[in-house]
């Protein structure tokens, strides 16, 4: 038996085997499209179906990228904006080109594995602090050499907790590093207009994505015109990929500038409030996070709790190790703005059973 397989047979042997699956006739407790967006049909007007051909470098770029890339930048009150095909795509980039030899990463314990995984790539040295633990940043941040940079997210995706990033920033400030923050849970959602939690705050770096709340594709990075200069020279997963198709620039400054924006925003929010106020019991996720987190220890307990849930209908999947630590296996319960208070009940009621 070959290692890789070996590998693959201790998944299944505890149990936490991953595998894909479908549930088109469930209800939505399970994905990112907290507003809805997605649902939304794609004959809009002024929208081109065109393939883009080729990298932006060489052949894929088009007036409709840098018009929604400035659009961005206006939108989000950042000197520039530079388009990836997606969050991991972004985050790839970022870390493993930004960060030089000689400087240091500081990443929360939490972090996405894109981060991570951007981290690894870089010459940087990067530690671990304790998650969305002050304390633990300035013990790390002392110790840090040459260009420091401190990497959060605004939402955490498997715990649906916040970071306190003012109190970041400010440690940031007064320690000459800089902060990075993916905001790709919270945009759309969370922050003045949905513009995520970081918005006016001193932030070197921000990621957005628009495969979860604006229910499109894609994602950017929003920092200074010499960040978004470098990323177009050195950033090789911007670099060495095909654009995305022209519809998708198109389609990003559509659904970003759509006036309902804020009265999905509303609906989502009232549903999340009325999830908790049923459940009344404490919950580690944030009051206002779309991402509410049922704690199930145990694979196997957590599967059958969700298996449970699955065959009464309802769209949710269970979070196991390694995912997240040994013994803290969850249901992650994603609450979107077009669940009916009927489903949320009904979906209550079985989590309760």
């Amino acid at each position: 038996m070959h290692s890789f397989e070996k590998r693959l047979a201790k998944r299944y042997e505890d149990g936490s085997n991953r595998s894909l699956s479908l549930f088109n006739e469930s209800i939505d407790f399970f994905s990112n499209d907290y507003l809805g967006l997605s649902r939304a049909t794609n004959n809009q007007p002024n929208v081109i179906y065109k393939g883009s051909t080729g990298s932006r470098l060489l052949s894929g770029n088009s007036i409709e990228a840098e018009q929604a890339e400035l659009f961005l930048s206006q939108y989000f009150n950042s000197e520039s904006a530079l388009i990836f095909n997606s969050g991991y795509d972004a985050n790839i980039g970022f870390f493993s080109s930004i960060p030089q030899k000689g400087d240091t990463v500081l990443y929360d314990s939490l972090i996405h594995a894109s981060v991570r995984d951007g981290i690894r790539l870089s010459y940087a040295d990067s530690y671990s602090f304790k998650h969305n633990n002050i304390e633990d940043l300035e013990r790390k941040l002392k110790l840090a050499k040459g260009t420091v940079f401190v990497a959060v997210e605004s939402l955490y995706s498997m715990d649906g907790d916040l970071a306190p990033l003012e109190s970041i920033s400010k440690i940031c400030e007064e320690n000459n590093a800089l902060l990075i923050v993916d905001e790709a849970h919270a945009g759309g959602v969370l922050g003045e207009n949905g513009k995520g939690l970081s918005y006016g705050l001193n932030v070197f770096a921000r990621l957005f994505t628009f495969g979860k709340a604006f229910g499109l594709h894609g994602a950017a990075v929003l920092s200074s015109y010499k960040v978004k200069d470098y990323l177009i020279n050195f950033a090789r997963s911007f670099i060495y990929t095909t654009a995305l198709p022209i519809d998708s620039y198109v389609r990003i400054k559509q659904v970003l500038d759509n006036k309902d924006l804020n009265n999905l925003r509303v609906s989502l929010n009232q549903n999340i409030l009325f999830f908790r106020s049923l459940l009344n019991k404490d919950l580690v996720s944030d009051k206002n996070s779309p991402i509410q987190i049922i704690a199930c220890p145990g694979i196997e307990n957590a599967k059958k709790k969700c298996a449970k849930l699955q065959a009464n209908g309802f769209a949710v999947k269970p979070i196991l190790s390694p995912t997240v630590a040994e013994g803290s296996e969850r249901i992650r319960i994603c609450i979107h703005a077009f669940n009916t208070k009927e489903e949320i009940e009904s979906l209550v009621n079985y989590l309760r059973s």
